[in-house]
């Protein structure tokens, strides 16, 4: 399958998924989109980039001897993926166990039992709710079973569940606002009878005619078309991935990350914020302090950012600050403190745009840390 989608010839000749690939199914009930991200870990900002649009998260983790294992191990790509998923607001999580059919695996329940019991403790450590928000199937892929219709008692007696598509149609996934103030994350854009981005539409609803702003750097647009799904629509509202083409702006003026928003309440643009930020695993002998350099991935935006100062630690247990002066912190920590980059970039506090005010920071290709913003500067002294 990722075959298919893997578009480009750089993929198909590595055979792996390098962007994120897009595609549409429709069941009975849904329409979903597909943001195939890659799984492989020089991709991961890519990775990050889907994921961030992501309201389901599909985790496929493989029953095959030895590839469950390695993708398990420490440093192994799925832990990384499960951390960054939650971080991105990926709430909900189907873990599929596929190659089912494999020669080593034949549908064997020990092998799927064993794999859930592995998965269950980490996916608690990373901070999800198993029995609420996850839910284990198998399938194969390659052969399309327990993923339109269940599979047949014939070749798996022991499995009573839902196939994939079924448990994707019965997943609630929390409403957005669709009077809210319009925000949509640009994540692409290209010249087609004008300028056209891409992107997801994360709070407010948009029609053909609105006068928008391009933040930050405030230009003012038109909405000329609206495309969901390769159809053009008249409006659209949160949730929805679009293509919008706008008058007003040049393609070569817009950087992926900058957000078409309501002209009345424009999304913050700021080159500095308070965070709570979780350190997960710093390189080697680093300590993370006042000073420490990274790259902030926060929606659609990537940017080189500094730690500029450690305002403090929040205590593990009681979740609340703790009374010492913070000058560094480990592994594990919770630490609140400042964070500044080059250039203005758009963003809100998690409190009020979840999908607009989480982050990542990653180190030379690693994840050293997850993170919510917690409060934007005043609007005059970053005027």
């Amino acid at each position: 399958m990722a075959y298919i989608m893997d578009t480009n010839e750089e993929e198909r000749i590595k055979g792996k998924t390098v962007e994120v690939g897009r595609a549409h199914f429709e069941t009975e009930t849904t329409r979903f989109t597909i943001l195939d991200a890659p799984g492989h870990k020089s991709y991961v900002p890519n990775m990050i980039s889907g994921a961030s649009q992501a309201d389901i998260g599909v985790l496929v983790i493989s029953a095959r001897k030895g590839e469950f294992e390695t993708g398990f191990e420490k440093g192994g790509q799925t832990r990384e993926h499960v951390m960054l998923a939650k971080t991105l607001g990926v709430t909900k999580l189907l873990l599929v166990v596929n190659k089912m059919d494999d020669h080593t695996v034949n549908w064997s329940k020990e092998r799927y039992d064993e794999i859930e019991s592995k998965m269950t403790p980490f996916l608690k450590a990373s901070g999800y709710n198993v029995k609420k928000d996850v839910q284990f199937l198998p399938i194969s892929g390659l052969m399309g079973l327990n993923m339109k219709t269940r599979v047949d008692k014939s070749l798996c007696p022991w499995w009573n569940g839902p196939c994939l598509f079924e448990a994707l149609d019965r997943i609630e996934i929390t409403p957005r606002d669709p009077n809210g103030p319009f925000r949509m994350p640009i994540i692409d854009k290209f010249k087609d009878m004008g300028t056209v981005v891409m992107g997801k539409v994360e709070s407010g609803s948009v029609r053909e005619g609105d006068s928008l702003l391009v933040m930050p750097n405030k230009a003012q647009v038109k909405v000329l078309a609206i495309y969901c799904d390769d159809n053009r629509v008249r409006h659209a509202g949160p949730g929805e991935n679009l293509r919008i083409r706008l008058s007003g702006i040049e393609e070569e003026d817009i950087l992926s990350g900058f957000v078409l928003s309501s002209v009345a309440k424009p999304v913050a643009a700021v080159t500095e914020f308070i965070a709570q930020l979780q350190i997960l695993e710093l390189l080697d002998n680093a300590i993370f302090t006042a000073g420490y350099k990274a790259v902030l991935h926060i929606h659609a935006v990537v940017e080189e950012c500094e730690i500029v100062e450690l305002l403090h630690q929040i205590d593990l247990k009681t979740k609340k600050p703790m009374k010492k002066k913070v000058l560094f912190v480990k592994n594990g920590a919770i630490v609140v403190c400042r964070i500044q980059v080059n250039n203005s970039i758009c963003t809100e506090k998690f409190a009020d745009f979840a999908q607009l005010g989480r982050f990542t920071l990653r180190t030379e290709g690693k994840t050293v840390a997850v993170g919510k913003v917690t409060e934007l500067p005043t609007v005059s002294s970053s005027a």
